[in-house]
This record gives structure tokens, sequence and C-alpha cells, in this order.
């Protein structure tokens, strides 16, 4: 049981174009930073409804990926999930600046 997985945005870009297994990308950002610009392929659901949302829409073997505005509430986000019975939780660490650094595929306003 795992919930350390890979979390650099290089990482995760190219598990995503090899294909490898289905995973969910969560954007705790609030709808307006979701619109403006997200990682493509993101849900939004708000940190103060992370759990539930979480919990009624998500397998807990599920792969989840999550980022914030800031690296704190990217970790807020991932202890949410972790003590809901998420076993596979990871954070992208630099959020979306760090996915467009890599090169990885943003969908709003500012793609």
């Amino acid at each position: 049981m795992s919930n350390n997985l890979a979390t650099d945005a290089h990482d995760l870009k190219s598990r995503l174009e090899w294909g490898q297994p289905a995973f969910t990308i969560i954007d705790v950002r609030d709808r307006n930073a979701y619109n403006y610009g997200h990682i493509t392929g993101a849900i939004q659901i708000p940190v103060d409804k992370l759990e539930n949302r979480a919990k009624s829409s998500l397998h807990k073997e599920r792969h989840i990926y999550v980022y914030g505005d800031t690296e704190q509430q990217t970790a807020q986000a991932a202890q949410i999930l972790r003590g809901a019975g998420f076993t596979e939780v990871g954070e992208i660490k630099g959020g979306l600046i760090a996915w467009k650094t890599a090169g990885g595929a943003t969908e709003g306003v500012a793609a």
C-alpha cells in the first residue's frame, strides 16, 4: 500500500504519454482559477467539498493526483483524501506552473 506516487510534473506527463494506468487529476483551486487554466482532463473540486465528492465518485484504489494554488493547499488536499481512505494519492509539486514548464497540456481561457 503506497501513498507516494510519482508527483513530479515530468513523470506524470510521461505516464499520460505512455498510456499508463488510468488516474484522476484533481484541481482544488477555485472555479475562476480553474476556468482560466488547468491541466487537461483535471476535474475541479474545492478543498471544502473534496472528501464528500471523492467518496461519492472515485474508487478508493484509484490513482489520484492533486494540485492547488500553493504547496500547502496541495498537501492539505492530499491529506484529506488519505484521511478519507484513498491509498494512492500524489501531490503535483509546483502545480500548474510546473506542469506547463514540463510541457504538459492545459485547457482554459489562458491555454
